[in-house]
């Protein structure tokens, strides 16, 4: 493991525990070089699932999308990132339970919408009107409708 303040490849783990989310394993280690101290959190990998865009494209499933898309939008909004990373945590097993090795990304958004709606709703309409494609003023005003 590289230590992310000085680069250097000697680090030694101090600790380890099962991370809050049962999933993954939590190592605190120290830099051997600069005596840094920082957190790594390991998870098992399975195997690759393909996500199918829109336009019929593939790419692998990729958990940090799912995080950076949240953060957008969360923007100035009162919600930690563990909450986010929870939320993306939660997607990822679901999608991992259906056992495919394919997923359209539209289903991917509703898994997100859903959890998005029971979380902050300005947060689940900024996603939404990403997600939906949203055009004009009625379409938006319909999706309003929705969660009032």
């Amino acid at each position: 493991m590289q230590c992310p303040f000085c680069a250097n490849s000697e680090t030694s783990v101090l600790e380890s525990r099962v991370a809050e989310d049962g999933q993954s394993l939590r190592r605190r280690r120290e830099c051997e070089k600069c005596q840094k101290r920082f957190t790594t959190f390991e998870r098992v990998e399975g195997p690759t699932i393909f996500v199918i865009k829109r336009d019929g494209g593939r790419q692998a499933f990729d958990r940090e999308k799912i995080v950076r898309g949240t953060i957008k939008s969360f923007d100035k909004r009162p919600v930690s990132i563990d909450l986010i990373n929870q939320l993306a945590d939660e997607v990822e097993r679901e999608v991992r339970r259906k056992e495919v090795s394919e997923i359209p990304s539209k289903t991917i958004g509703r898994m997100v919408l859903k959890r998005l709606k029971n979380i902050d709703k300005v947060a689940w309409m900024r996603f939404a009107s990403v997600y939906l494609e949203l055009t004009d003023l009625t379409e938006f005003e319909k999706l309003l409708e929705k969660i009032s």
